[in-house]
């Protein structure tokens, strides 16, 4: 629970500073409010691309009306050795589909196309494989979406329960996401993130909440290649499972305006966390 209070008052002090976006206003912001799904916003007028991958935390920032984004990973692994069971999770093009519908909601579609896991300890080894679960999300942008150095979303989401035999618990769930940015510098980012996941509880038998909590700190590197570090954190409020910690790591590459690769790797702090990840993707808007 200290990392919860502790992520609350790096929220209380972001918000109660001064107002702020992604570069300071020098000038009034255009009105694009009359932009729409079937009136796409004019290029001229789009604002820089913002990405809810490769960390945990999401990007408060929505796609422009009438444009669409693809965030892809080319593959995730996961390595963890617990009690004697070694797991090895692969995806495949996990991804992320969004289409701006006004100039402050999205709306997102992710689809999990393949998935195995692999678990063996010393007598058994298991395989399962398959499509995964199905993910619909709204993203309300509050402010900051074109001016100002802060902004701040919120983004409620359903899971359907599409996954293959073993990959998924064939439950419906959902939560919410307060996703929070806040520009330090002009190279220097803080993003903050609580969402709020109902889910099933171990046995399947009803819900609980399940609490995450992240903070990220990225930096401009050289021309167009950053960097991010990452502290994510899921606490189960019905104390369903034990407190799990990550430490992610990544650089982002900007191949254009519209086209950005990416690479990271997470490690699990705490026992109940996977041990090791990798992974790779790009993002691509049009």
């Amino acid at each position: 629970m200290s990392a919860w209070y502790g992520m609350l008052g790096w929220c209380v002090a972001g918000l109660a500073g001064p107002a702020v976006g992604q570069e300071p206003a020098t000038e009034v912001p255009p009105d694009k409010s009359v932009y729409h799904l079937f009136n796409p916003t004019p290029r001229a007028m789009m604002r820089d691309l913002s990405t809810d991958r490769p960390d945990t935390t999401e990007s408060p920032f929505t796609v422009d009306a009438g444009h669409a984004q693809l965030e892809l990973s080319f593959v995730d692994l996961g390595f963890d050795d617990t009690e004697g069971v070694e797991s090895r999770a692969l995806s495949v093009a996990p991804m992320l589909l969004k289409v701006g519908l006004t100039n402050d909601i999205d709306i997102a579609l992710g689809i999990d196309p393949y998935t195995r896991v692999r678990s063996e300890d010393s007598t058994t080894e298991t395989t399962t494989e398959g499509f995964g679960d199905t993910v619909v999300r709204l993203k309300f942008n509050l402010w900051g979406n074109d001016s100002g150095d802060s902004a701040f979303a919120l983004m409620p989401f359903v899971k359907i329960p599409t996954a293959s035999d073993g990959l998924g618990n064939d439950e419906v769930e959902g939560g919410l996401i307060l996703p929070y940015s806040l520009a330090l510098s002009e190279e220097w980012s803080l993003g903050l993130m609580a969402e709020f996941d109902l889910i099933r509880d171990a046995a399947n038998e009803g819900y609980v909440i399940d609490l995450v909590h992240t903070a990220t700190v990225g930096r401009g590197i050289v021309g167009d290649l950053s960097g991010y570090i990452e502290y994510a954190g899921f606490y189960n409020l019905n104390a369903d499972e034990d407190y799990r910690a990550y430490f992610d790591a990544g650089l982002t590459y900007g191949l254009t305006s519209d086209v950005q690769l990416d690479a990271g790797i997470r490690v699990g702090l705490t026992e109940a966390a996977e041990d090791f990840g990798v992974f790779t993707g790009i993002a691509w808007r049009y």
